[in-house]
């Protein structure tokens, strides 16, 4: 669904980030293993907890947001 021009999409490509997790995953006792990748740069991390992958994304968008915007 394409959003009307005037309510411009609230989600952007530059800030998308895919997550997959391992097989041996349990979110119930709170182990999250797997792999984090920044869609546009394709930088990409394992992470075995939810504070690594947190701190990941938060180093790719703190990047991102310094780099001057295309003109």
């Amino acid at each position: 669904m394409v959003p009307p021009a005037d309510n411009p999409a609230r989600l952007s490509v530059p800030r998308a980030f895919v997550v997959q997790f391992r097989a041996d995953t349990a979110v119930e006792q709170g182990y999250l293993a797997g792999l984090v990748e920044h869609v546009v740069s394709g930088q990409s991390t394992d992470f075995e907890s939810l504070e690594t992958r947190l701190a990941f994304i938060v180093q790719v968008l703190h990047a991102e947001r310094e780099q001057p915007a295309e003109q």
